[in-house]
């Protein structure tokens, strides 16, 4: 997202208590949900077992609350009152829908256009800074569009959470089920899940600290960028770049031409490197919590290994027979004299939770048995295993790590905000475009790559990517291979155009822009808005084309 503060905003150690606490609070919530039966019934309706004897059981409108019957109140596992949509005996997915006004994408056209532009104007970049300002826009676009649900949408709207089913507009009055169904949607389905997933990698890799300043021989930096090409894809885009960013910029401070060497550590760690795993990019993740297999997204590994690889060698050419030739000898001198051998810190806590995060995302999904046992995680167990790795990582993590670190949660924070308007602003489109996708005319692989890739790049890669996957499921059918509801090549397309182009602005992806902000603070003078897009389209875009052509 933006340059929150990474550079300004420097947390004592002390500072983590407070967050300690809040976490530790969500998790004896969520433990006393589950002495409730909460979770567990939530489960129970994703898999369908609350809906099983709808025609014995007086279900409950969305549009009129009214009281379960008796035979459900007398059920020997009786559900919680979640709020059940559908009548019963109907499908969701056999009732035609009439989607939002086309006008109502306008907030969510507001919000995208704000963190591209407002960065960028003179007197508004300053005001927009401010965290607190982030959520005043986020919350204003936010509440028309719920406004909207509540007192003009008249049609029925699908219920995403806790299962499908249908929640029915209120006849002359407002429609608090339908904007409770919204909001369901957007908030817990998708954007608790998404948040708390990179919350968890940001808080985690922080705590992890890699010093030490090597020669800066553009083999060494080559071997920098292909290690976090790697690991972009298991600890997350925002977790590698946050990891290796530093060290490379030590490595590199005797020398003058640096900026090159930041904006492919962008293109690569930032994010053609994450395309492997639903942790390596939020696009990705998002199409996990829409049913995409975890272990899908390995398909990529032949656009992966292109794509990196041909920005590898770009990469080593230009610092070997143009950058490192610019240096002067006393630069180059120095760098050969000042050198202190690579030391981490934080490795054995925080790398053994990371791997622990890994294998929560991969096996406590709700939807899918534990490998080995019938056993349906609990509704939202994934994320209260995180959260207790997060609280783990502060409380048992060495504080002085984070204290080297300029450990600060102000560019998580920023992500947040700005996704939880995100999250709930683009309901109308992705209501829209699953009842008008088919009419886009978007029926190639390439075309969903490319549109998908476009607008990852001017705006962010993750709602792009929600986009593009409900245009290409509207148009899916059962003569293709279905991943998820949507032909899987269809889904290859979209899932390397949105993790791939997202490198092709500082706006495209979350940590792009704060890789900028730790370069600039460490005296590297990274270029402006439009001379980074100058590089990008010198230099990624052909590579992106030629893939295109050998990998689809």
């Amino acid at each position: 997202m933006t340059e929150a503060h990474q550079g300004r905003s420097i947390q004592s150690p002390a500072s983590q208590t407070p967050v300690l606490v809040t976490i530790l609070l969500a998790i004896a919530l969520y433990l006393a949900a589950v002495a409730l039966g909460w979770p567990q019934a939530g489960t129970r309706m994703i898999l369908g077992a609350g809906h099983e004897d709808a025609d014995h059981h007086e279900v409950e409108h969305a549009a009129d609350h009214e009281e379960a019957g008796p035979a459900d109140a007398a059920a020997p596992h009786a559900e919680p009152n979640w709020p059940t949509t559908e009548p019963a005996g109907l499908d969701a997915h056999d009732v035609t829908h009439e989607p939002p006004a086309l006008w109502m994408v306008l907030p969510f056209v507001l919000i995208l256009g704000a963190i591209a532009v407002f960065p960028l104007v003179p007197g508004v970049s300053h005001w927009w800074e401010s965290n607190l300002h982030r959520f005043e826009v986020a919350a204003l676009l936010s509440a028309l569009t719920l406004a909207y649900y509540l007192l003009l949408h008249a049609h029925p709207v699908e219920r995403h959470f806790l299962g499908h089913g249908i929640a029915e507009p209120a006849a002359g009055s407002p429609s608090f089920g339908v904007t409770w169904t919204v909001f369901q949607n957007a908030i817990f389905n998708e954007y608790v899940p998404f948040i708390i997933l990179l919350f968890s990698l940001y808080t985690i890799s922080g705590g992890i600290r890699i010093e030490g300043d090597l020669r800066a021989h553009p083999l060494v930096n080559s071997a920098f960028l292909a290690i976090g090409a790697v690991l972009a894809s298991f600890i997350g885009t925002t977790g590698a770049a946050m990891l290796l960013i530093r060290p490379l910029l030590e490595t590199n401070r005797e020398r003058k031409h640096v900026a090159h060497t930041a904006v492919f550590f962008i293109f690569i760690v930032c994010n053609c490197g994450g395309c492997l795993t639903p942790l390596g990019d939020p696009p990705l993740f998002l199409g996990y919590l829409q049913g995409v297999p975890f272990m899908w997204t390995l398909k990529l590994w032949p656009q992966w290994l292109l794509v990196n690889g041909l920005l590898l060698v770009v990469y080593f050419l230009w610092d070997q027979f143009y950058a490192y030739p610019r240096e002067t000898k006393a630069d180059i001198a120095r760098d050969e004299r000042m050198v202190s051998k690579l030391r981490f810190s934080g490795v054995l806590v925080n790398g053994t939770l990371l791997a622990l995060l890994i294998v929560s995302v991969a096996l406590l999904d709700p939807a899918k048995t534990i490998p080995g046992t019938d056993w349906h995680p609990w509704l939202f167990l994934r994320e209260a295993v995180q959260l207790g790795l997060v609280a783990a990582s502060l409380g048992l993590g060495p504080a002085a790590v984070r204290a080297a670190n300029r450990f600060s949660y102000g560019a998580i924070v920023e992500v947040a905000v700005l996704f939880l308007g995100i999250f709930i602003c683009m309901q109308p489109a992705l209501q829209i475009l699953d009842a008008r996708g088919a009419q886009l005319g978007i029926d190639t692989p390439h075309e969903f790559f490319w549109a998908t890739g476009i607008l990852s790049g001017v705006l962010d890669n993750a709602p792009t990517y929600l986009v593009f996957f409900e245009t290409a499921k509207a148009i899916s059918t059962d003569e293709h291979i279905l991943v998820a509801g949507v032909a899987e090549h269809y889904l290859l397309a979209i899932s390397f155009g949105a993790v791939f182009m997202g490198a092709m602005t500082y706006i495209g992806n979350g940590p792009n822009f704060m890789v900028k902000a730790i370069a600039e603070s460490s005296n590297v003078k990274m270029p402006g808005f439009f001379g980074y897009i100058v590089y990008s389209v010198l230099v990624l875009l052909p590579i992106l084309v030629l893939t295109t052509i050998v990998c689809m």
